[in-house]
C-alpha cells in the first residue's frame, strides 16, 4: 500500500500578496495626495525669514506676483510692466471681487519696489495683498 506523503504543516510560508496589496495602496495614496508645486513657487528667488511665516496654500486661486532681484514683476511666468499688472489685477477683481493676491518678492530688492507692487494692488482693489515670507530657522 502506497503512503501519501504528508506536507509539514509546520514549515512556515509567506504570502506576499497582502504585502503588495497594501504597497500599491500606499503608492496610489501618495500619487493622490501629493499636490504638484505651482510654476510660480518654483522661480529662483529667495524669500526672506519671518517669524510668523505661515505655510502656502495650493488650494486658493489666487495671483501670485513674484519681484525678482531686479526689481522685474512675472506673473505667471511673464514679465509685466505696472500698466500690464494694473489692468490683470483688475480684470481678476472684475471677476472675483474676493480675489486672492500674493507678493512674493526675492529679499535683495529694494523695498520700495515691493512697496509700489503692493501699491498697485490696494489702488486696484485687493482688500489685503499678502507678503509671502518663509520662517526663521
Amino acid at each position: 500500500m502506497f503512503l501519501k506523503r504528508q506536507l509539514d504543516e509546520a514549515s512556515p510560508q509567506i504570502d506576499l500578496t497582502p504585502v503588495i496589496d497594501i504597497v500599491f495602496l500606499l503608492l496610489i495614496f501618495f500619487l493622490v495626495a501629493t499636490t504638484f508645486a505651482q510654476q510660480e513657487r518654483e522661480m529662483k528667488i529667495v524669500l526672506p525669514e519671518a517669524a510668523s511665516a505661515g505655510p502656502i496654500s495650493a488650494v486658493l486661486r489666487e495671483i501670485v506676483i513674484n519681484v525678482d532681484a531686479e526689481g522685474q514683476v512675472i506673473v505667471a511666468g511673464r514679465v509685466l510692466s505696472d500698466d500690464d499688472l494694473r489692468a490683470l489685477v483688475r480684470d481678476a477683481l472684475a471677476q472675483n471681487p474676493q480675489q486672492k493676491v500674493t507678493v512674493r518678492g526675492d529679499q535683495s530688492v529694494h523695498y520700495g519696489r515691493i512697496a509700489q507692487v503692493l501699491d498697485i494692488c490696494r489702488q486696484e482693489g485687493v482688500g489685503e495683498p499678502f507678503l509671502d515670507t518663509v520662517p526663521i530657522r
